[in-house]
């Protein structure tokens, strides 16, 4: 089976992801509004990344229902 290169650069860039959080284990205190929460980088930078990759995909479904609704 031939994979594709759009799979190549996936899989590259889920590694750089796995380098960059292993390598970010100390602890650190995050404050969240009044809260100070103290936890790993690596789960921070993960936290973070879901939020973004949540409102991004959020965003995007927004924008194509918008359009879908204009060709009513």
């Amino acid at each position: 089976m031939k994979l594709r290169p759009k799979t190549y650069v996936i899989a590259a860039l889920i590694t750089l992801i796995a380098i960059v959080i292993l390598q970010n284990t100390e602890s650190v205190d995050t404050r969240i509004l009044f809260f100070t929460i103290s936890m790993p980088r690596a789960l921070l930078l993960f936290v973070a990344g879901l939020i973004g990759a949540f409102a991004g995909m959020s965003f995007a479904a927004f924008l194509r229902r918008d359009k879908d609704s204009d060709k009513i």
